[in-house]
């Protein structure tokens, strides 16, 4: 396997894919079309040397994934949003007038740290707060560690499952699966068509699943070794360690989407099993889709002519 580099993620009715700092995202029309955007995205940083360096890079590529996360789902949104020609609200009319053109780059802003603050509270201090229930019954801290651990994972596992029930997040991970089964189709040498993409593998090392999966094992690790007395202190240090365990998750799924070492690839499948819950096979019109996103940004043709001459 020849990693390609490119990534993505599932839409609404579309998949959105990445080429260095170009993105395309892919949608199906309600009319059956395809439509295609094209972008550039440059990143919080700009391209600056540090945001490359390890650990920094994870934490930076983490939040670049969810503003252009949020950017191309609501582009993708935009086709099925029944309410169109509505008159806009009161807050958003505060909002033109007070920010003006930057209005939709606040809005942005504001959902993203929202929805950072949102996941530490619920994956990083509910799950403290539960497992301290048990210290009067757990003397061991090395165990309440764990038992933090093993709630963490509980409540991402049951969030995972609770959302999979909504048919439109159905749909979004069977566009999942056919952005997956797109990359792996041309990094394991095939043509990318429709017939080579269905065959192909739902399950990617590189997933953002995996990388939450990887997040909440090297959170474990993280405190049963740093450890503090005073309650307060364990609040901060969760949330101050936060960016190093997401720093830290992402240098291992970058190694996992590059590497053939035995070891690697065991350690990545707890996290490609995650896959099974937030991935479902596609249909051939979703599998479109995905080749019509790739396309739009790698070629991919070329890529498998260098593969050949390696």
């Amino acid at each position: 396997m020849k990693p390609s580099g490119i990534g993505g993620q599932a839409v609404l009715e579309g998949i959105m894919m990445k080429n260095q700092s170009r993105y395309s995202v892919a949608v199906r029309k309600p009319d059956g079309e395809i439509e295609v955007h094209t972008d550039e995205y440059e990143g919080i940083a700009g391209g600056r040397h540090w945001a490359k360096l390890p650990l920094i890079r994870g934490v930076v590529n983490f939040i670049d994934s969810l503003v252009l996360g949020m950017q191309t789902l609501t582009f993708s949104a935009g086709f099925y949003d029944d309410d169109e020609d509505q008159e806009p609200g009161k807050f958003e009319e505060f909002l033109q007038k007070t920010f003006g053109e930057k209005a939709e780059k606040v809005v942005m802003g504001c959902t993203v740290a929202f929805s950072i603050v949102m996941a530490v509270a619920i994956f990083m201090l509910l799950p403290y707060f539960i497992s301290d229930f048990f210290r009067r019954y757990v003397p061991s801290d090395t165990l309440l560690a764990v038992l933090e651990g093993v709630i963490r994972l509980g409540i991402f596992v049951l969030y995972v499952v609770l959302i999979s029930s909504m048919k439109d997040i159905r749909r979004v991970y069977m566009y999942h699966g056919a952005e997956h089964k797109s990359i792996n189709c041309i990094e394991h040498g095939l043509e990318l068509n429709v017939e080579n993409v269905r065959k192909s593998s739902r399950y990617h090392a590189r997933c953002g699943t995996s990388f939450l999966f990887i997040v909440m094992i090297i959170s474990i690790i993280f405190f049963i070794f740093i450890r503090v007395d005073s309650p307060v202190l364990r609040v901060v240090f969760r949330i101050l360690l936060v960016p190093v365990i997401a720093g830290v998750s992402y240098e291992f799924i970058r190694l996992a989407g590059k590497s053939e070492n035995p070891l690697v690839k065991l350690l990545s499948l707890p996290g490609k099993g995650m896959q099974m819950l937030t991935t479902r096979e596609p249909d051939d019109s979703m599998i479109q889709v995905a080749i019509a996103a790739v396309e739009a940004v790698f070629d991919w043709k070329s890529f498998l002519g260098e593969d050949e001459t390696v």
